[in-house]
């Protein structure tokens, strides 16, 4: 076979590791007895119930011919189970010439994340001055290769813990992941009926990609009747999405808050303070009015209590 289409086909399958669920591809370069060179490309980690492949490359640098060439597998595994061959077998390699080939293996949904190890060995008989058999030679081969959980997407939510009627809180939502890119993506957010929510409960996205967030923020609105006991308000997040495998997966994640009772003074996300029943707004910003010393703000409250009592006395 040409030596150049081994390399591209090397190449190809190599890609094929990243692209089908492995996280990093290695090679392990061998040297054997005249010169006869061999090059594995495996992945250093891979997931749970996923395929993976190693690509085995030979190349005969030497003058000599080599012969009954053999590479098998020498135990098999529950963990990493080989889905092909387990063995390739050469009759002979002629000096410059090269030989390419793959096994393929998957991995089983019971694997543990941690550590194993793909055994292999290895014969050749090397034809001394292109005529002589001279006695195998043989090599032990080891491949490590870590397991990790299955990919999964995470969900991060940044809601109020504590929220009270007549106002406005923000609630934003992330989702990443970490491990591979999905695709037709649905995020669905469940809420409770006497939470409104002002935004879009449903978003769409064609992918999202690996090691890149998307977020989006909206404003939850309080009942304007007032609350009377205090209790928890649930707040689910849904993502449906197609794995790497194109396979449909779904994953959800439940936010508490507590909606109580507002108390006599309580400072809003925009800015604005309640007093009792009465809301006195923004004047600039939100430092402004943390700014305001408590003294001013009771001067105010009395001000627009006075100027209430007054313009119900007119009406009279």
């Amino acid at each position: 076979m040409n030596y150049y289409f081994i390399l591209i086909l090397t190449g190809l399958v190599a890609s094929s590791l990243v692209l089908g669920g492995v996280v990093f591809a290695e090679t392990k370069k061998i040297s054997m007895e005249g010169a006869m060179d061999l090059e594995i490309t495996y992945p250093e980690s891979v997931f749970q119930d996923r395929k993976f492949q190693v690509s085995v490359f030979m190349k005969n640098n030497g003058w000599e011919e080599k012969q009954d060439i053999i590479l098998s597998l020498k135990e098999k595994s529950d963990n990493l189970v080989a889905t092909g061959i387990e063995k390739i077998t050469l009759d002979s390699l002629t000096p410059g010439s090269t030989h390419g080939n793959t096994l393929e293996f998957h991995v089983s949904n019971n694997a543990s994340p941690g550590k194993y190890f793909l055994n292999f060995e290895y014969s050749q008989v090397l034809l001394k001055n292109n005529n002589e058999p001279q006695a195998p030679n043989n090599a032990d081969i080891t491949l490590p290769i870590t397991v990790r959980h299955s990919p999964s997407v995470q969900i991060d939510v940044v809601s109020p813990e504590v929220m009270f009627s007549k106002a406005e809180f923000p609630f934003e939502v992330s989702i990443f992941s970490n491990d591979i890119d999905i695709h037709d993506v649905t995020i669905s957010i469940k809420t409770p009926q006497d939470i409104e929510f002002r935004g879009e409960t449903k978003h769409t996205f064609s992918t999202i990609t690996k090691d890149t967030p998307v977020s989006f923020t909206a404003r939850l609105i309080t009942p304007d009747k007032e609350v009377t006991t205090e209790h928890i308000v649930p707040f689910e997040i849904i993502v449906e999405y197609t794995n790497d495998i194109g396979m449909k997966e779904k994953t959800s994640k439940t936010v508490d808050s507590i909606l109580r009772p507002r108390t006599f003074m309580e400072i809003t996300t925009d800015g604005g303070i309640w007093v009792g029943d009465i809301f006195l707004a923004p004047y600039i910003s939100i430092g402004t009015i943390v700014g305001i010393p408590a003294g001013t703000l009771f001067s105010i409250f009395l001000k627009r209590m006075i100027d209430k009592k007054q313009k119900k006395k007119r009406s009279k």
